[in-house]
């Protein structure tokens, strides 16, 4: 049996919009173990991108508990939590969020310094993650002067700059078209063990899950299978 890296239990968030309350998980259970990939799959609405936050620190939840590596990430104090998301966990989100007055490399570069790489180190360390994603005749561009897959190009090398041990996806081919979306998905698969993380990728399309040797179905805030 694997060894497990991360498990929610019970987990519910709740979002109150003026008089209104809107359940977006209601209980959900999750285990994933190291070196997992993982697609989260279900509709726009479904909870996938909240649950990916609360997995990644970036939200807190209402009710359950995630635990990280043996250890419960509500007991993080804050320059714990931010070392976890900035050390331990990657994000990949589906519009980028590229500095648009950076150039690739500087982006890449942004979350290596401040994990406090020395500047040297982390210009290489993004240089060759940049070329590996097929980027090295990109380095000097600013996300203006790049396509959609290019940027998520930049995007995954972003993710991939402090070698995290967990990398979360939210719909990485959502802004793409369907071969740019697979190229991506396909450098994903390759970058997993090569880097020997963990991946899960939150999608709606079918296509994009099928890629994955385990798919976690989400429907109105619970799994289902």
């Amino acid at each position: 049996m694997s060894e497990s890296l991360l498990s929610a239990r019970g987990l519910k968030k709740t979002y109150v919009m003026g008089k209104r309350t809107l359940e977006v998980l209601r209980g959900v259970d999750l285990e994933i173990a190291r070196g997992d990939f993982v697609a989260l799959r279900g509709a726009s609405g479904t909870g996938k991108s909240t649950l990916l936050h609360l997995i990644g620190g970036l939200d807190t939840p209402n009710a359950g508990e995630i635990c990280f590596d043996g250890q419960k990430v509500s007991k993080f104090s804050e320059s714990e939590l931010t070392h976890f998301r900035n050390r331990r966990v990657g994000f990949v989100f589906q519009a980028y969020h590229l500095l648009p007055e950076l150039t690739a490399l500087e982006n890449v570069v942004l979350p290596a310094r401040i994990a406090r790489i020395t500047p040297g180190r982390a210009a290489k360390r993004a240089a060759e993650l940049l070329a590996r994603v097929g980027l090295m005749d990109r380095l000097d561009h600013k996300p203006s002067e790049l396509s959609g897959g290019e940027q998520q190009r930049v995007a995954i090398a972003r993710a991939l700059i402090n070698e995290p041990e967990l990398l979360l996806a939210d719909e990485p081919t959502g802004n793409l078209d369907s071969q740019t979306g697979g190229e991506i998905i396909e450098l994903l698969k390759t970058l997993r063990p090569e880097k020997q993380m963990t991946l899960v990728i939150a999608t709606h399309d079918t296509k994009v899950a099928a890629s994955a040797p385990r798919v976690i179905e989400l429907v109105d805030g619970r799994i289902a299978s």
